[in-house]
């Protein structure tokens, strides 16, 4: 591939404005890691990136996670709650409008990358009408329409406009075949749609020793689809077998009373570890220093920390259904059971607990899985090819 730099067709650096709601924050380094680190692989191929994270004015004021990449964070005017969510692109068109014209008229704007239909893909779909600058958008989940997230008449609204965006999207990016499919199922025409897996630094999440105690990690928001209480439920049957067994949490969310209050119930709170919200170098050393991963999540449109999880060598335990099942392939270089699979997550685990050389095999087999498909390096490689296609 010819990086922008040094393309002779360009006589200068491929600029891409990234508009975005995820993105590392004071307090949360996590949020929008998968936005933020693939901006220095980019550069590498050339491409010089110009970042506005966004937030509605509703929200707490946010600031950037030092380790993260510049970026300028702006607050747009907007509805609170799911009943603004469609009109919300109108209010962020409205403030981003002055500062991308005094940057476009510095610096030309190749190519908006939207991160979300709403309100992101519909702002950029509004600038790019304006301005005449090609964007593409990436759905980071299954909800590609929000109709999960906002019901009724409200959510209506958010697929209509959501169909407009990705109508107008010179490309949209899923970040599994599952999330692609999600778009083309809701829309009434086709669109050109195509799958960029999110990718992973091989070097942060790198093997480590297994602790001699053994320690199963789940990394994620406390949330009803992420399968924390299954996991509760699944510890309490495995304590008798395995009594030193321990339950590492990362994550925070509104199920967190939920969970703790069913660990005290079934006698298992003295084998979790609540850690609460982590950094990026916390997860990656949990990574490291886990007996396996697990996060029986049921609504996944990939979930980048299991491609963490299998970088750092370990067997990360997925869902059948879910964009994860893109990427593991059962007992060879990952773990898969159905969704509120309580038994089959039971013996899968009991299994791999048990079975040091298998958990071995596998997790050297996800590793070379993440090597050799799902770096940051390639991640920016397919972003750089869909910014290319936008300008040809």
């Amino acid at each position: 591939m010819t990086s922008a730099s040094n393309d002779p067709g360009r006589a200068r650096p491929l600029h891409v404005l990234t508009i975005t709601p995820f993105y590392p924050k004071l307090g949360n380094e996590s949020a929008g890691c998968f936005v933020a680190e693939p901006i220095a692989e980019l550069a590498k191929l050339g491409v010089q990136s110009t970042v506005l994270a966004v937030e509605p004015f509703y929200r707490p004021r946010s600031g950037k996670a030092p380790s993260a990449p510049d970026a300028q964070w702006y607050r747009y005017p907007a509805l609170p709650g799911g009943v603004g969510l469609a009109s919300a692109g109108t209010g962020l068109l409205m403030r981003l409008r002055g500062p991308l014209q005094r940057l476009h008229a510095s610096r030309p704007i190749d190519v908006i990358h939207a991160h979300g239909a709403l309100p992101c893909g519909h702002a950029a779909a509004l600038l790019s009408g304006q301005f005449g600058i090609p964007f593409v958008v990436t759905v980071h989940g299954l909800d590609a329409f929000s109709t999960r997230q906002v019901s009724g008449s409200s959510g209506d609204a958010c697929a209509r406009v959501s169909r407009r965006v990705y109508s107008a999207a010179q490309r949209v990016l899923g970040v599994s075949q599952h999330v692609c499919a999600e778009v083309q199922r809701g829309m009434n025409e086709s669109v050109s749609v195509s799958a960029v897996y999110n990718g992973v630094d091989p070097g942060r999440f790198a093997p480590g020793e297994e602790p001699a105690q053994p320690v199963v990690l789940s990394v994620g928001n406390l949330i009803p689809t992420k399968g924390h209480e299954l996991m509760v439920r699944v510890l309490a049957v495995l304590l008798p077998e395995f009594p030193t067994l321990i339950w590492e949490v990362i994550g925070d969310g509104p199920e967190l009373n939920r969970v703790f209050a069913l660990a005290e119930q079934l006698g298992v709170l003295a084998s979790i570890r609540f850690r609460g919200r982590q950094d990026r170098a916390a997860v990656a050393e949990a990574c490291r220093n886990c007996t396996l991963f697990a996060l029986p999540s049921s609504y996944e449109g990939l979930g980048c920390v299991y491609l963490e999880a299998m970088a750092s060598g370990k067997v990360a335990v997925g869902c059948v259904g879910q964009g994860i099942e893109e990427v593991i392939r059962h007992g060879e270089n990952g773990w898969l059971v159905r969704p509120d699979g309580i038994a089959e997550l039971e013996e899968g685990l009991r299994v791999l607990l048990r079975d040091q050389a298998q958990r071995t095999a596998i997790g050297a087999a996800a590793r070379q899985t993440i090597l050799q498909s799902f770096t940051l390096a390639q991640q920016a490689r397919h972003l750089y090819s869909a910014y290319e296609e936008c300008l040809a």
